[in-house]
């Protein structure tokens, strides 16, 4: 298999240079499927013209949960996969579908990455900037000159149609700034644009036209971030993405399908931790895939013809009642497995004095016992709690009986 990649890295062009992002549920079916799909990425780290990307293990929607855990771990997880089949350590972060707010860049700082990536709507998408507390660099896609080449590049009765190479280069050597990120989905090549556009043909030709100007040169992000300071802070308190035209979470929260879905598959995560199987952990986390709720996205207009276009589904209510019943099975699951309550047990030392631990199960429960408070223990046994819980939400009234 020859991919776009190996097509551009074929030539003795030392100047070009690129980044790969690769989630971790790609990499472990390439791996399974077609080991050579690794083998000619790790071929191409090997040039030292390439750099990884780090993200989400399960290129999931981890980083809008309420408790970060879990998109740390994924992280970590990605972290050491990256590790494990190219032998590096990136420093540059993109969220799933570079989802981003101060938060995310904050937390990415923290973990040790350099630079960030977001989607460029709300300033100049051309500087490199400084989210607010913290020093790692942000660095924003220039969506117009990426979606020339994504989405317009075939289209005929787009007025700069056909899109040459020269012509490119020529509007990259004349746009200000201190930098142009141009960033693709990987499937730009071959699928959105098949080949019969001359997609490859101008993949093939770029890098040349690029060096015949003299203030154009290549650079990956982590070089991007190394050599130019940031311009100014920009604070971005709410989420964005690079998803359709609102650039925001809507493509997969959007509509109450897609919340109810979302709120079912955060629901389990405890349950499924509990379980302590690391299978039903694993399917648990493969249902987190963001794909799951883009398939179940049902507006209309362009937007939408872009979800069907990817969806194995014919319509986004297969979608739905296929996912919400994967779930329901994964519930069904883990009921059996752990003993799971109907309503969790918040353990607390008083009325509204939450101490942070919660049991979801039976299971849990043991294992919280183990470390929780005597105080916390002392108050729950004088009001009855343990009892009432056992009796109400897990169902087991001998259960009940014997802690009372």
């Amino acid at each position: 298999m020859r991919t776009a990649g190996s097509k551009r890295f074929d030539e003795s062009d030392k100047a070009f240079c690129v980044a790969y992002s690769f989630s971790g549920v790609f990499l472990e079916q390439a791996r399974l499927y077609r080991p050579e799909v690794i083998d000619s990425f790790v071929r191409l780290v090997d040039t030292g013209r390439v750099e990884v990307m780090e993200q989400t293990y399960y290129h999931s929607l981890s980083s809008l949960y309420e408790d970060k855990s879990e998109f740390k771990e994924e992280v970590a997880m990605h972290r050491e996969l990256i590790w494990e089949l190219f032998g590096l350590r990136p420093t540059t972060f993109e969220n799933t579908e570079l989802i981003y707010n101060d938060q995310v860049a904050c937390m990415a700082d923290a973990m040790g990455y350099k630079a960030i990536f977001t989607e460029g709507t709300l300033a100049d998408p051309n500087y490199v900037y400084r989210p607010p507390e913290c020093s790692i660099s942000l660095l924003l896609r220039n969506y117009k000159l990426t979606d020339d080449i994504g989405f317009r590049f075939s289209t005929r009765n787009w007025k700069e149609y056909p899109l040459t190479a020269d012509k490119y280069a020529g509007w990259l050597a004349a746009a200000p700034g201190q930098c142009i990120n141009i960033f693709c989905d990987y499937e730009t090549f071959g699928e959105h644009q098949w080949a019969d556009t001359g997609i490859f043909e101008f993949l093939h030709h770029l890098p040349q036209e690029i060096n015949k100007h003299e203030n154009l040169r290549f650079a990956t992000p982590a070089e991007i971030a190394e050599k130019i300071a940031p311009k100014e802070e920009l604070s971005i308190r709410d989420y964005i993405s690079w998803a359709d035209i609102e650039r925001d979470t809507s493509c997969w929260l959007g509509n109450a399908l897609q919340q109810a879905c979302f709120i079912y598959q955060k629901r389990l995560e405890a349950p499924a931790r509990e379980s302590g199987e690391h299978e039903l952990l694993r399917i648990w986390r493969t249902l987190g895939l963001s794909d799951h709720l883009y398939y179940i996205f049902t507006h209309g207009g362009a937007p939408g013809e872009v979800h069907s276009y990817f969806s194995p589904y014919g319509i986004p209510y297969d979608a739905s009642v296929t996912y919400f019943s994967v779930l329901c099975d994964l519930h069904y699951r883990l009921k059996k497995r752990v003993h799971l309550a109907d309503a969790p047990f918040r353990f607390a030392t008083g009325v509204d004095r939450f101490t942070g631990e919660v049991a979801w199960s039976l299971a849990g429960m043991k294992d919280i016992l183990k470390a929780v408070s005597v105080e916390s223990l002392q108050y729950h046994s004088r009001q009855g709690d343990l009892a009432f819980w056992a009796a109400t939400s897990l169902g087991d009234g001998a259960l009940a009986e014997r802690i009372s």
